[in-house]
């Protein structure tokens, strides 16, 4: 009997403790009095022992990343264990927090690990119907690249990690192109998780005022219908009023540079390379927490951390309605409908901030002898302030009712799968009548931008034909849940088209040409034997400043009328079905 009593007892002291775990949950940033962030193994430990003591919490190591290094995933589930998120997003909303995606800027790695401690030891109150993701450190390559000097406009901490991944990547600029590791796991996760909410946390640079804390949340416009008004007219200010209450000032980003802004200055406009833009093409409502570069880290970290918490509350409180609007947002655009995939400021609509600034001015640098810009933090100020964050769509494209890819088309066909995109292979080879496009024009950036030389200002011209496919081409409707993911990227004049990430370049260098000597005598027979095109030819002569002295560009202009000149030049390879 005493021996049965002796192990009622352990069992039970077992289950007293096992929320109770010698590790020191105060931490680096604490410990350092606000001066230091932890390191990658710092951070991933710290979280791996919040698993192992609390049961809201799970850690998991998941796909690759370019350093050899797997991403993590941390989840706070405040009613249950485990992370089955199609179970969770059937009575929750589910919040996902990324951090590290420029490890330098370390405000949120720091201030998600003390976020997660304090809701699961009741330190502050947990939801109940919102579920938390992290990515502790999304650039895993980046902050093992540490050093105490590369942010040089940045006050504090002391080390950090660099903006580079382990390939010298911008990873956010990298969710469309997808070139890293990195952007194809962090795929994986988004839409494993299809997160309610999206934060992404960053430090700023630019400008000088008086704010910690700035918000970027994405372009209200550009996301559309009911809930980029519910984003505009109820989230963003939400947001504001909570922080206000707590004595956190916050304001738009200040989209600025080399200039003060009180003069005004215009909402960040988010395009799909961004992480916010690519969330936005999902229905998610993302946001950038963009805290100042010049405050104090300490100052920092609290800030993002206030403003996370709050970021909670109104998830928590407007769950239903979120669901709601997202729901409703995926019958906003439907075949046929015009949908925008460009767009610019709208100069007749803006807003006024009461913006706290510092005053700025230019005096004669001793440096250089320059004028340069100088802020007098002596010398705050409260003024209106014309910010213009309405835009307005400068290209529409009507909505067609499938694309045809085919499948020789790896790398786009990669990515679509990557996204959760539908499609089907055709099962024989058949006929079917499609609009086909001609790239018509572009321009080319001249510097490498993220390992690319992107193409800008793309036009296409249209014609409907019947074209031959072949079984085992990709046939991908967009009555689907990612039609944004598709329309963004399949669509040439889309900004961040795959087109523009030049996926499609070998289409734009011709493969077959003529000799001049063997061309001339066969094109002179061509004009004897058709008037219409010989007409054309003399028109053109006569009309176009520079071709009636080129010889060349006269024999190229009737190459490309006939039959010799090859099919695939400039002939974008995806086909519409309408």
């Amino acid at each position: 009997m005493k021996k049965l009593l002796l192990l009622l007892l352990i069992i039970v002291s077992c289950k007293e403790n096992s929320n109770t775990s010698d590790f020191d949950f105060t931490t680096v940033f604490e410990k350092s009095e606000g001066l230091e962030t932890a390191t990658y193994q710092e951070t991933i430990a710290y979280y791996t022992e919040l698993a192992n003591t609390y049961s809201e919490i799970s850690i998991e190591a998941i796909g690759q990343t370019d350093s050899g290094k797997p991403l993590h995933m941390v989840t706070l589930n405040p009613n249950a264990s485990g992370s089955d998120y199609e179970t969770l997003r059937k009575e929750n909303r589910i919040i996902l927090i990324n951090n590290g995606i420029h490890p330098g800027e370390s405000d949120g790695i720091d201030a998600t690990m003390m976020l997660f401690r304090d809701l699961v030891n009741g330190k502050i109150e947990a939801p109940k119907n919102t579920v938390l993701v992290t990515i502790p450190i999304y650039n895993v390559g980046g902050s093992l690249n540490r050093n105490t000097g590369t942010r040089t406009n940045q006050n504090g901490p002391k080390a950090y990690g660099f903006r580079g991944n382990a390939r010298n990547y911008d990873l956010n600029r990298d969710f469309i192109k997808t070139d890293t590791k990195n952007a194809k796991t962090f795929a994986q996760i988004f839409h494993r998780v299809q997160p309610d909410v999206f934060i992404d946390n960053h430090v700023s640079n630019g400008a000088d005022y008086q704010y910690t804390l700035t918000h970027l949340f994405t372009q209200h416009n550009k996301l559309g219908g009911e809930l980029g008004s519910y984003l505009h007219t109820e989230m963003m200010p939400q947001l504001e009023e909570k922080l206000e209450a707590k004595d956190w000032d916050i304001t738009p980003y200040v989209n600025v540079f080399n200039r003060t802004p009180e003069s005004g200055f215009s909402q960040f406009k988010d395009s799909p390379r961004y992480s916010t833009g690519y969330t936005t093409l999902f229905n998610t409502l993302g946001m950038m927490v963009e805290t100042h570069m010049l405050k104090p880290y300490k100052q920092r970290v609290e800030g993002t951390y206030e403003l996370m918490k709050s970021m909670i509350e109104i998830t928590e409180n407007d769950g239903h309605k979120i669901s709601e609007l997202r729901n409703a947002q995926d019958k906003t655009w439907s075949t046929g409908d015009q949908y925008p995939i460009a767009w610019q400021i709208d100069t007749s609509k803006f807003s006024t901030l009461q913006f706290k600034g510092f005053e700025g001015h230019r005096i004669e640098s001793q440096l250089t002898g320059a004028k340069r810009l100088k802020y007098d933090a002596s010398k705050p100020f409260t003024k209106d302030v014309k910010y213009q964050n309405y835009f307005k769509p400068t290209k529409e494209i009507s909505i067609p009712k499938a694309y045809i890819i085919p499948q020789g088309m790896h790398p786009i066909i990669e990515r679509l799968k990557l996204n959760n995109i539908e499609m089907t292979q055709l099962t024989k080879d058949t006929i079917i009548k499609v609009q086909s496009y001609k790239i018509k024009d572009y321009k080319t950036r001249q510097s490498p931008y993220e390992g690319h030389y992107l193409h800008y200002n793309t036009t296409i011209s249209a014609t409907e034909e019947a074209l031959s496919f072949t079984a085992g081409d990709y046939l991908v409707e967009t009555n689907q849940k990612g039609m944004r993911y598709v329309l963004e990227t399949l669509e040439p004049e889309a900004p961040d088209s795959f087109f523009n990430w030049n996926f499609f370049d070998t289409i734009l260098q011709q493969k077959e040409g003529f000799s001049p000597y063997v061309w001339e005598d066969k094109a002179q027979k061509i004009l004897e034997n058709d008037s219409v095109l010989k007409l054309q030819f003399e028109h053109r002569k006569k009309d176009i400043t520079g071709f009636a002295n080129n010889w060349f560009a006269q024999l190229d202009w009737l190459h490309k009328q006939s039959e010799h000149y090859e099919k695939a030049h400039m002939q974008y390879p995806i086909y519409r079905l309408r």
